[in-house]
């Protein structure tokens, strides 16, 4: 999935704010010659032609009223959120990866749209997933954008040399896939069989789940990290022993930097976990290699147990309508024009999962049929309000670091990561 840095303010200060904001937000009129809308630079690089689209629609329906596309960067959007929210300045519109949405709804910063829901297009189809994170105390606070799950991006043509014949159907068999492929590219002292970032734990978690384990367990309110317990430890083990035996990308560094579309266009990396969209990032004619075209396909990431699809993460995105937007209705509007089905048919085409189960079916080919696959079998993080304060103090990237350093041991690393989730996560702020 693309790069989520999440710094965020302390949720007090989210709270006070939104509730200021808000109250600003009321008083302002509920017309305007004028909506803006945030968001994210996946889409002014991926899917202009769909914004273009939307906006056209829109304004067929709204003559007169411009819609300003401002495009955000993943690690800056929530900080200049939090500005808003204290400024009394909000967007009418903002995307919201679906790890953030918990935090602000829970502070009151996105308007209650529970109302409004089947003015949007394919509303009772939308992924359960996708609807479970813009959903907060049984109110719906968002729409649904897209969907991104995980499929291991490889290249055909080095697997063909290196003897590998099919693609392995379980853990062990990619096992010994990489192996011949690390005997093979032996001559390159970067080469990974399985180029996987040391920090990457959209990766790594996929082994937790993959055996059972989670994040952490919550219960009338009170959360429980539970990396620590015997089945996450497999995950953990399995997941610093294939890092160890198939990959050379550095043991520090997260997942964006650099992306693995880097080392695979180069030639240094048979294959790598990633979303649908690196698929063409990595055929991009500046920061990828075209020629690899003929030679890229895509399969689930393989369990353990063999027949079977390691659970990939459900990533994503939301659209949410901050509260102290004086513009409700039209962005609304606005909403149900982005996420229409012609709209959504084009944001398929760049390699994402639609909001919907109704429009699955245009998942396929290459790597649209391995995506499909893998979205049936899927984890996604606790469903905490403090959980984006998880990600920004990067308990999961340390405990990754540690592990693969041997600064500490699987089972000392996830110990500290499950007591410093459980602190965050129910701290009172």
């Amino acid at each position: 999935m693309k790069r989520r840095i999440i710094v965020a303010l302390c949720l007090a200060v989210v709270t006070a704010a939104a509730a200021t904001a808000a109250t600003l937000g009321a008083a302002k009129k509920t017309t305007a010659d004028s909506i803006t809308v945030w968001l994210q630079v996946d889409a002014k690089s991926g899917w202009p032609t769909v914004v273009d689209a939307a906006n056209k629609a829109f304004q067929a329906a709204h003559p007169g009223v411009t819609v300003n596309v401002e495009y955000q960067e993943w690690n800056t959007h929530l900080q200049k959120f939090d500005a808003t929210l204290a400024g009394g300045n909000t967007p009418d519109v903002i995307e919201m990866g679906n790890t953030e949405m918990t935090k602000y709804m829970a502070a009151g910063a996105f308007a209650d749209i529970t109302a409004d829901k089947s003015k949007i297009p394919n509303s009772s189809t939308w992924l359960k997933g996708l609807q479970q994170s813009a959903t907060y105390d049984g109110k719906l606070m968002g729409v649904p954008y897209y969907a991104g799950s995980r499929v291991v991006i490889y290249n055909t043509d080095l697997f063909k040399k290196a003897g590998v014949k099919s693609t392995p159907k379980s853990l062990a068999e990619y096992m010994q896939a990489g192996k011949r492929l690390m005997n093979a590219n032996s001559g390159d002292k970067s080469f990974s069989a399985l180029y996987i970032a040391g920090k990457d734990w959209y990766s790594a978690l996929a082994f937790v789940y993959d055996y059972g384990g989670q994040i952490a367990t919550g219960s009338q309110g009170h959360w429980t990290g539970t990396l620590d317990k015997p089945a996450a430890i497999k995950g953990l083990t399995q997941f610093k022993n294939t890092f160890l035996a198939l990959s050379r990308a550095s043991k520090t560094t997260d997942e964006a930097n650099p992306f693995p579309t880097t080392p695979f266009s180069q030639g240094h990396a048979a294959s790598f976990v990633g979303p649908g969209w690196q698929f063409g990032y990595a055929l991009d004619p500046k920061a990828g290699n075209p020629k690899l075209k003929p030679f890229m396909a895509a399969f689930p990431m393989p369990s353990h147990t063999k027949g079977k699809t390691m659970p990939a993460f459900l990533g994503g995105s939301d659209l949410g309508i901050p509260a102290a937007s004086g513009n409700k209705d039209l962005a609304v509007d606005w909403i149900a024009a982005f996420t229409a089905t012609a709209q959504m048919k084009g944001i398929v085409k760049s390699g994402n999962i639609p909001n919907t189960t109704s429009l699955l079916s245009l998942v396929k080919g290459t790597p649209g049929s391995a995506l499909a696959q893998s979205a049936r079998v899927t984890w996604f993080v606790p469903t905490a309000k403090n959980w984006t304060n998880v990600e920004s103090s990067n308990v999961l990237r340390t405990m990754l670091t540690n592990i693969l350093t041997n600064k500490q041991t699987v089972q000392q690393a996830a110990t500290s990561a499950s007591k410093s989730i459980t602190e965050i996560l129910n701290k009172e702020t």
